[in-house]
């Protein structure tokens, strides 16, 4: 079922290599026997963390500047993959890096890609819980505000522009989510 769907690359060529990120054209067959061409831009995966302290009820949030974006954003602590790491690892590592706080439990609950059209990105999402204060150790060029804000307030804040990172709002959608089945 869907192979009329698949596209068969015939060339692919190598436009851009960067430190986080490259960029490639592939040619492509279409279903109908047509050709196209795909830009590609080839990511490494990535993690992201909600972490939630249950006592309090409170998610541990990070601001940062997005040069992109152009705006300071508020999100969930997340970071990419190093070579041969496994996300797991690099969840507990980005957690400590970017919050200062350990995770007790830390259970992974999917995956999902950013933007599939023209991007390779892919983003495991943990849930860390029992967490403990331990010591920041952000990336000598990254800056960032920790908070810890209510949940309550979170849900609230998905539906204004104060919240308007993917990757923030599957985390904290799931974590609702989560937690009404208890």
């Amino acid at each position: 079922m869907g192979q009329n769907l698949i596209e068969k690359q015939l060339k692919s060529t190598e436009i851009y290599e960067g430190r986080i990120l490259n960029l490639r054209i592939d040619n492509v067959k279409l279903p109908d026997g047509n050709e196209a061409k795909r830009e590609i831009v080839e990511h490494a995966a990535g993690v992201t963390i909600i972490p939630y302290l249950q006592d309090t009820g409170e998610v541990i949030m990070v601001r940062q500047f997005r040069n992109p974006a152009e705006q300071i954003l508020l999100e969930m602590p997340a970071g990419m993959l190093e070579i041969n790491e496994e996300p797991k690892r690099c969840a507990r590592r980005e957690l400590e890096e970017e919050t200062g706080y350990k995770a007790g439990d830390l259970k992974r609950i999917g995956s999902f890609y950013t933007s599939p059209g023209f991007c390779d990105e892919r983003i495991h999402l943990y849930l860390a819980q029992n967490l403990s204060k331990y010591e920041q150790h952000t990336d000598v060029d990254e800056f960032l505000e920790v908070l810890k804000i209510p949940l309550e307030d979170l849900k609230n804040k998905l539906y204004t522009p104060e919240i308007i990172d993917a990757k923030t709002i599957i985390g904290v959608q799931f974590l609702l989510n989560y937690l009404q089945k208890d």
